[in-house]
């Protein structure tokens, strides 16, 4: 299928921040802090210069993940992506083309990549590469590809994916900490002696204590509650920040193709799962040879955290997006 020629965007432009990534930021400041406090006291343990230098190279090394170089790696090694073959490079530079031009944005200032996944799905990451997995190549069609490319456009030029790689790198000492913290917890709770569960209770009082005190006793609770309500506010920015990628791509004119993709993938999660039939019966004086033994399937890699969950909510996004549509149609001085 063909694309059609379709208008440019309003407001073309390479990249930017909305709000939904600047808030983003905000909120990931006081995990920042905590990160922070954790490189410089690790540091300050081997030597006292090293617990001045390096929390300054740490607090710099944030732009140095949008390297080229750097985002290659993640791509290949994180996100488990590879380069298109030839025949996927022609098909995707057609379609890339199209919705660039239509969003007034230059082609090469992103990377297209392939990830080998069995589902329908794209992906936008660090500053400059746009993902989609190899079902979504065979699966769709031209004007749909070009949707869901423009949808990941949306992340890219809205600001959300290098926000949301920044807010991940300044915050990972603090969760690497309390991912620590919980899995000795658990552990010792989890433990059949005594004296393993009299641990483990001893150090989750003494968890919750240190936290009161902070909070209400040292009145630190400017430090506390964002960094407990955090992941539940940045849960509620990347809903937000999908719908706006949904707009961006509507905005270029793939609207009604982006509906179509969002209301099959909801459709095929709804629908319970077809049981696989039975094999046929083997007979023994029969010419057929018998039946290999079944092989296992190749498991496939796992999606990467940054990239599951937001895209799972296809019903709210449809909504949003028939509401969004609706909108724009209805004419003027109409409630």
């Amino acid at each position: 299928m063909t694309l059609q020629s379709g208008r440019k965007h309003l407001k073309a432009h390479q990249r930017g921040v909305d709000g939904a990534a600047l808030s983003q930021l905000v909120v990931t400041i006081p995990t920042a802090l905590i990160s922070l406090a954790v490189v410089s006291f690790a540091s300050s343990l081997f030597n006292p210069v090293l617990g001045l230098l390096l929390p300054v190279l740490w607090l710099l090394s944030g732009p140095l993940v949008f390297h080229r170089s750097a985002e290659a790696a993640i791509a290949r090694y994180v996100l488990r992506m590879r380069r298109p073959t030839p025949a996927e490079a022609e098909r995707l530079g057609a379609v890339w083309e199209e919705v660039t031009r239509r969003a007034g944005v230059n082609q090469g200032t992103y990377e297209l990549w392939v990830q080998e996944r069995a589902e329908l799905n794209a992906t936008a990451a660090a500053g400059h590469i746009v993902g989609v997995t190899r079902h979504a190549l065979e699966r769709l069609p031209n004007s749909r590809l070009a949707a869901v490319l423009a949808h990941e456009l949306g992340h890219h030029v809205g600001g959300h994916t290098w926000a949301g790689m920044l807010a991940d790198w300044y915050a990972l000492p603090a969760r690497t900490v309390w991912r620590l913290i919980t899995t000795g917890l658990l552990l010792l709770l989890g433990s059949r002696n005594v004296a393993g569960i009299a641990c483990g209770g001893c150090l989750s009082v003494t968890f919750v204590w240190f936290v009161y005190v902070l909070t209400f006793t040292e009145s630190m609770w400017w430090l506390t509650l964002p960094v407990a309500i955090g992941p539940f506010v940045v849960a509620w920015l990347h809903r937000r920040a999908e719908c706006r990628a949904d707009d961006y791509a509507a905005g270029l004119g793939f609207g009604d193709e982006l509906m179509t993709v969002l209301a099959e993938e909801h459709q095929a999660q709804t629908m319970p799962p077809v049981p696989a039939a039975p094999p046929a019966p083997y007979e023994p004086y029969g010419l057929s040879a018998p039946p290999a033994p079944p092989q296992p399937a190749e498991p496939e890699p796992a999606a990467h955290p940054a990239v599951r969950g937001a895209h799972s909510r296809f019903e709210a996004r449809l909504q949003h997006l028939q509401r969004s549509t609706a909108a724009r149609h209805r004419p003027i001085g109409q409630p």
